[in-house]
């Protein structure tokens, strides 16, 4: 039998090495405080390479005459922290980071506070000033704050940018089998603007195992992805001027292929679960929605909003184009049901390859009703539309023998630790991390172009919510982070760097008075903006009401599901936002 490179196999060569380390037990610094920072300071001069293997914690305990505990706790925080690498059974590893000696600090952006202001200038300035939030976009330089690590060198850059999945784990064999049998097979003169029936069928019974959609090949159609099936719905059921809802915050080009199709494009809001159903107005044709993960807020929408949702498109005519957008990866609970099982004739499902396998099959479906799914045949062979046929039968193949399904199987376990990862570090800025790719981080509107801009000269890349407000309704503001094309080391580093920016700005910011009475910051407590304050995290309503209510919590230590309040990033009474 073939084997294949996967997440759970280490590749690091097995080179043992003599750490000459020692601790002192009459430091007041604890012992396990003092071996992490002496193996620290290893790899960051280069005594402990890359790929160097590490004396086991037993091994290693008996050299120092200490407890093992105190080996397995300082190498549990440079795991962590994504120095080291491996696995429990394969040994422990220096992580192949490249480590650079700290820049100097760049000159302050802007003027430091006197250090004894006039007596009517009131508290000092902090070190990072309340500029616009479209700071980082227009040239202006983020003001310097000290983070202790200094700028990130180049070609050490950490991608956590959302919507790009992990390509280098598959099986490589099953890979090659499925092309070999694609290429065994003579080209076709004639493509089926329904797709391929063999593909059909294959995708008929995957939706029905992995989504519980009961539709036959009749209800299919192969696309190039969910770009290309949004852009077929909308060249089917749009006329020029024709209203077109998007959610917003969202996925950017849903807005742009209804836009290039001639329609009015309608912000429409969301919330923590999803599209706000009271606030759809009733003139929509089209309603495009994300209601397994919306993106990038990463809610669910439950049950009773989907049923008002398509009460709401009976009543009104529209039809609800449901993307299942991160469907495939959930930590929490088993995904809901698809929104189309809930009402066939009305809502058009898209599904695609490119977050389960790769971008690059560029291979998706679209399903419908059949009277509806003949009027997108026709747009595409109007069109001249296709999809390649060696790519479908590939897909075939994958999908007939089962390793389409293996994959997703290995892929959820190897998300699940990286999204584990980023909670782990961020702890309680996080939102929306039960299933998907990303994860929102919530912190200030002023705040988001400054950290985005500082993380990028530091190496890690990150995605953020900020820009044009199509709509008045209060909304989420953050960064977008993404942690599926990045290894599980760089997840852990990229968001450490993160954790490292925010609480830098918190505490420049934290000596301004958010929350006082006639004006401040909406929180993630219920911290209020006079009578317009967004409601927070934790069970928070507006005004003083939101606030007692996330006090209470605070008190009792749990959060609004009454589960252990999370305090790994910092003392949750500092958390002013």
């Amino acid at each position: 039998m073939a084997t294949y490179p996967c997440f759970w196999e280490t590749t690091l060569p097995r080179t043992s090495v003599d750490l000459p380390v020692s601790v002192d037990r009459d430091a007041p610094v604890p012992l396990t405080v003092q071996l992490g920072n002496r193996l620290r300071a290893a790899m960051r001069d280069g005594t402990l390479k890359s790929g160097e293997r590490l004396p086991s914690t037993r091994a290693l305990a008996r050299q120092l005459a200490v407890s093992r505990t105190v080996v397995t706790e300082a190498y549990q925080q440079l795991y962590a922290e994504g120095w080291l690498d491996g696995r429990h059974g394969s040994g422990t590893y220096v992580a192949d980071v490249v480590v650079h000696a700290p820049s100097p600090p760049a000159a302050p952006a802007v003027p430091p506070a006197p250090a004894v202001p006039p007596a009517s200038a009131g508290p000092a300035a902090p070190t990072w000033p309340s500029g616009t939030a479209g700071a980082a976009r227009s040239g202006a330089v983020p003001p310097v704050f000290s983070t202790g690590n200094g700028a990130a060198p180049a070609g050490s850059v950490i991608d956590l940018r959302p919507g790009r999945p992990w390509v280098h784990d598959y099986d490589r064999a099953a890979w090659r089998r499925a092309w070999r049998a694609a290429a065994d097979l003579p080209p076709g003169d004639d493509p089926d603007p329904y797709g391929l029936p063999r593909l059909r069928e294959a995708l008929a019974e995957h939706l029905r195992k992995t989504r519980a959609v009961a539709v036959g090949p009749e209800n299919i159609m192969v696309t190039r992805g969910t770009g290309n099936g949004l852009d077929l719905v909308a060249a089917t059921l749009l006329s020029p001027g024709d209203r077109a809802g998007v959610e917003d915050p969202g996925y950017r080009v849903a807005g742009n292929v209804f836009a290039a199709r001639g329609a009015e494009i309608v912000p429409c809001p969301v919330d923590r679960d999803g599209v706000v159903v009271e606030e759809l107005p009733g003139d929509l044709r089209v309603l495009y929605t994300t209601p397994a993960h919306q993106y990038p807020l990463g809610g669910r929408l439950p049950i009773p909003r989907r049923e008002r949702l398509l009460a709401w498109a009976r009543r009104t005519g529209a039809i609800v184009v449901e993307d299942d957008y991160d469907a495939e990866f959930r930590y929490d609970v088993a995904p809901l049901p698809a929104l189309h099982c809930l009402d066939p004739g009305r809502v058009v499902l898209l599904g695609t390859l490119s977050k389960s396998l790769t971008p690059d099959v560029g291979v998706g479906w679209l399903v419908a009703a059949p009277d509806l799914l003949a009027a997108v045949a026709r747009t595409r062979h109007d069109l001249a539309d296709r999809t390649g046929g060696p790519a479908q039968q590939a897909v075939a193949v994958l999908l007939e023998r089962g390793d389409l399904d293996r994959h997703l199987r290995r892929m959820r376990l190897e998300y699940a630790r990286r999204r584990a990862a980023v909670v782990d570090v961020l702890g309680p800025l996080v939102s929306g991390d039960t299933a998907g790719l990303h994860v929102m981080i919530e912190i200030p509107p002023a705040a988001v172009p400054l950290i985005v801009a500082r993380a990028a000269e530091r190496g890690v890349l990150v995605d953020w919510t900020e820009g044009p407000r199509r709509s008045d309704r209060p909304r989420g503001h953050g960064l977008v982070l993404g942690y599926g094309s990045a290894s599980l080391t760089e997840v852990r580093r990229g968001a450490a760097v993160i954790a490292e920016l925010v609480a830098a700005w918190r505490d420049a910011e934290g000596r301004k008075e958010w929350t006082r009475e006639g004006g401040g910051e909406p929180g993630r407590r219920g911290e209020d903006r006079g009578d317009e304050g967004e409601p927070g995290r934790r069970g928070e309503g507006r005004g003083d009401a939101g606030r007692v209510e996330g006090r209470k919590q605070e008190k009792a230590g749990t959060d609004r599901k009454g589960r252990p309040a999370v305090t790994r990033l910092a003392d949750k009474s500092r958390m002013t936002f």
